[in-house]
């Protein structure tokens, strides 16, 4: 049987030729949803480009299990990346609303979490918190990849302590800034 960290070492059944790792269904669904987030990618602006790069080879979101996805129905976390404008701001929470559940939302920027330099415009929304509920807040403008992996890994964090039962924490996360 292969190496165990400490932590873990207590909850190893061991029998002849091996062991099982005993854990909860929720820990269970929670560790698997955490490693095979897709992503429902809405980059609206220059911060578009830095999401693209985390995705690219040089950082490669694939060795988190997040892959990107162009229809809502397959995914569980929704990227905005940039500013959103007022027009624009149905769309998304229609998006939003057609994610199947449970579903978390990741700001990317400034002008997604708050506004950005655009704040005062009448057509630019003051951060997509007002139309979707968000989980995580990555600042930054526009935020490096490593910013943007700090976010992912923060929303990993969140779901792995979620409940089967739905019960989940809305208090979002801040990232950067």
């Amino acid at each position: 049987m292969g190496e165990v960290s400490p932590d873990l070492q207590s909850r190893v059944v061991k029998f002849p030729g091996g062991g099982v790792l005993v854990a909860g269904i929720d820990e269970i669904f929670n560790w698997a949803r955490s490693n095979s987030m897709w992503s429902l990618t809405f980059g609206l602006s220059c911060c578009a480009i830095e999401m693209m790069a985390t995705a690219a080879s040089h950082y490669d979101l694939d060795r988190f299990g997040i892959l990107f996805r162009a229809t809502p129905r397959q995914a569980d976390v929704m990227i905005v990346a940039g500013w959103v404008s007022v027009k624009m701001a149905p769309f998304i929470r229609r998006l939003y609303d057609q994610m199947p559940e449970p579903k978390h939302v990741l700001a990317m920027g400034g002008c997604a979490c708050a506004g950005g330099p655009y704040r005062d415009s009448e057509t630019i929304v003051k951060g997509v918190g007002e139309i979707v509920p968000v989980d995580v807040f990555v600042y930054g403008c526009p935020p490096r990849p490593e910013n943007l992996i700090h976010g992912l890994i923060k929303l990993q964090e969140r779901i792995r302590e979620e409940s089967i039962l739905g019960i989940k924490s809305r208090e979002p996360i801040t990232v950067g800034g």
